[in-house]
């Protein structure tokens, strides 16, 4: 049965992406708010998939903590959810991705539409300047920057990878930045097939102010994410296998 429901919501997921992205086609000659309410609701169908054919819950723990307007967003990325599932938790998110997506044909027109900041990894220096710049004309719009400091997505328990990006962006930003644990990697884990049931979490943790030193702002960072979503894994797991929440 696991892998029955799996294999149907698999294929309901990119089917469902299919579709939304004929939809969001017009977009492209339309203002930017239009594209944002078709993703919107992409990510409301995808987690309305997710509940009746994969029996996977999806709770928001937090909300109180992400304040409205400008602000940084630094999450855990375990699953492929964690990327659509912003967009149920920011007003108006602009994510910071790797220059190579926006190549894609149609993801990366949309990509481009919406606006997100595309980094150039090998560039590095001029990277760097690159996405202040892009992210500083977005927060001005009243937009929220989403970085997944790890760079990508990272198997739930490993050993984290914190990347120096964020706390460049924390440092020339002057908004705070809010950190978002999970535990999406359980149930929806990088390159497999089946979909684990039960209740996935993200849990937006309490904003780190503006203006902190870099080094005591990365060390509250990592330490606030990790711990969290070790207690988040923990949960999932359930009791026989919180003991076994961080992997070497």
């Amino acid at each position: 049965m696991l892998v029955l429901r799996s294999l149907l919501f698999n294929l309901a997921f990119y089917v469902n992406i299919v579709l939304w992205m004929i939809l969001a086609l017009p977009t492209l000659l339309m203002p930017r708010p239009a594209l944002l309410w078709i993703v919107k609701n992409w990510a409301r169908v995808n987690i309305v998939l997710m509940r009746h054919i994969a029996g996977i819950t999806c709770e928001i723990r937090g909300r109180e903590n992400l304040p409205p307007g400008p602000v940084l967003v630094a999450a855990k990325h375990q699953s492929t959810w964690d990327i659509f599932a912003m967009f149920l938790v920011c007003e108006d998110p602009c994510y910071v991705l790797k220059r190579e997506l926006m190549w894609l044909p149609v993801f990366g027109w949309l990509a481009a539409k919406a606006q997100m900041i595309a980094v150039n990894r090998g560039a590095r220096s001029r990277a760097m300047k690159q996405m202040k710049a892009d992210g500083e004309r977005e927060l001005a719009r009243g937009r929220q920057i989403v970085i997944f400091p790890e760079g990508t997505r990272r198997a739930p328990g490993a050993e984290p990878a914190y990347k120096y990006g964020v706390v460049y962006l924390y440092s020339e930003f002057d908004v705070p930045c809010v950190p978002v644990a999970l535990n999406s990697g359980h149930f929806w884990p990088r390159r497999r097939f089946i979909r684990q049931p039960g209740r996935l979490v993200m849990e937006i943790l309490p904003a780190i102010p503006a203006g902190q030193d870099k080094t005591a702002f990365f060390e509250r960072l990592v330490s606030d994410i990790e711990s969290a979503s070790d207690r988040l894994l923990a949960e999932a797991r359930g009791p026989l296998g919180a003991e076994q929440t961080r992997i070497a």
